[in-house]
């Protein structure tokens, strides 16, 4: 029997995988503060719970990830310290983040987040490490979506020019 067969977990993880994995984290820990910070800025309460949210989703992750990479053997990313809750009217007008700027920074953190896990998946070669990656990747497809929903409804969406065939041009 190979290395490679049997139960997944009982496989070594390869460099790419520690690499994805501990990468995930760090970036995880990471988001955690900076939406508990942007948290703080949100002025829409809606957009308050869904990053709310990201922050459990995101609390939910690292546990997971933690005890893979402990069992692996690999040294955990350092965790940057709780942010303090903060009263909006407390943060002067031009130091606030304002409510389109926090959802299309959750934006590009979502659309990133699904290509690192892609590419995870892809290099992973121990299912569980794949299957973790997946479930990470559909989380954060259901959320951009319901994102992009939320700033389409709240007239936050600035669309890129938007290219109308003529009808002389056909």
């Amino acid at each position: 029997m190979g290395i490679m067969t049997g139960n997944p977990q009982d496989e070594p993880l390869h460099y790419g995988e520690v690499f994805s994995v501990w990468t995930h984290l760090s970036t995880v820990k990471a988001a955690k503060a900076a939406y508990q910070t942007l948290a703080n800025h949100c002025g829409d309460e809606e957009l308050r719970k869904f990053i709310n949210d990201l922050i459990e989703q995101g609390r939910q992750e690292d546990d997971e990830i933690t005890n893979m990479l402990k069992a692996s053997g690999v040294t955990l990313p350092p965790s940057p310290p709780e942010r303090a809750d903060a009263d909006l009217e407390e943060i002067p007008p031009g130091a606030r983040f304002n409510d389109p700027e926090i959802a299309a920074s959750v934006q590009k953190d979502l659309a990133a987040g699904l290509v690192a896990c892609s590419q995870a998946m892809g290099q992973s070669t121990r299912e569980d490490v794949a299957l973790m990656f997946g479930q990470f990747h559909m989380t954060k497809a259901q959320n951009g979506a319901k994102l992009l929903k939320m700033v389409k409804q709240k007239g936050w969406l600035i669309p890129p020019p938007l290219h109308v065939k003529r009808p002389e041009e056909n």
